[in-house]
């Protein structure tokens, strides 16, 4: 008999990355549906950004397997890109360039032609609220601004799945509820996003399952509704589960 197993936006199986002697992730399994919005928890070290770099090929592991959409990481890892964007916690853009011109940039790096490269940079300037920041240089830019421009990036070649590591971080709490609005907005069009926040406010508010990995192994993972069960907070049992340790 032939079953129909449904196609995961995210597959990891058993991936392992070491750093010398060093285990930085055990052999951790993570499923995300299509158009999910989950959230991946863990403290400082846990093995949260070293899973992240193994799925959009900046680090090589030593074994398991990811693939997004069912195009594997390594063995396809061109088609494999195509199909992410990441919007990093850290600003990796030339302060001196206008918001504009980045997004361009971006685009042309995925081969996008010219003219629809310049209508999707007008589309995501409009959705982002960036059209009178447009030709600002981006150290000109707030701070809410800059994260709004990362995501913006993040999303110039209309990728399938997105990864956003911290996308609020820095922001006041104004803007952080202005992004929220972007944030849910882009999923409830579809995308699938892995979101990574030290503000467990954040997770628990956007997304609808939840995976916790500590000491590079995961040691929770369900509906959001599993953390919050007998009127516990996510914080609460996030605390408990990894032991009280720092973010």
């Amino acid at each position: 008999m032939v079953y129909n197993v449904p196609m995961m936006a995210l597959s990891i199986k058993g991936l392992r990355k070491m750093y010398g002697k060093s285990v930085a992730v055990n052999g951790i399994s993570l499923d995300i549906k299509p158009g999910e919005f989950f959230g991946f928890l863990g403290p400082n070290g846990a093995g949260k950004t070293t899973t992240i770099q193994c799925i959009t090929g900046v680090a090589t592991y030593d074994g398991g397997e990811i693939s997004i959409f069912g195009t594997d990481v390594t063995r396809q890892y061109r088609d494999a890109r195509r199909k992410v964007g990441i919007a990093p916690q850290e600003f990796n853009t030339d302060l001196f360039t206008p918001v504009r011109k980045a997004l361009n940039f971006v685009g042309g790096y995925y081969g996008i032609p010219k003219r629809q490269r310049a209508e999707r940079v007008e589309q995501l300037l409009e959705q982002f609220d960036l059209v009178e920041h447009a030709n600002k240089r981006f150290m000109e830019l707030s701070g809410g601004l800059k994260r709004r421009v990362m995501i913006a990036r993040a999303m110039v070649h209309d990728p399938d799945f997105l990864i956003l590591d911290e996308p609020t971080a820095g922001v006041d709490v104004q803007l952080r509820h202005d992004l929220w609005r972007h944030l849910q907005e882009i999923n409830a069009a579809g995308k699938t996003i892995l979101l990574t926040s030290h503000y467990i406010e954040e997770v628990e508010r956007l997304c609808s399952r939840i995976a916790i990995i500590n000491k590079g192994e995961i040691v929770a993972e369900g509906p959001k509704e599993k953390f919050l069960k007998g009127g516990n907070s996510l914080e609460e049992y996030y605390l408990k589960i990894t032991e009280g340790e720092g973010w």
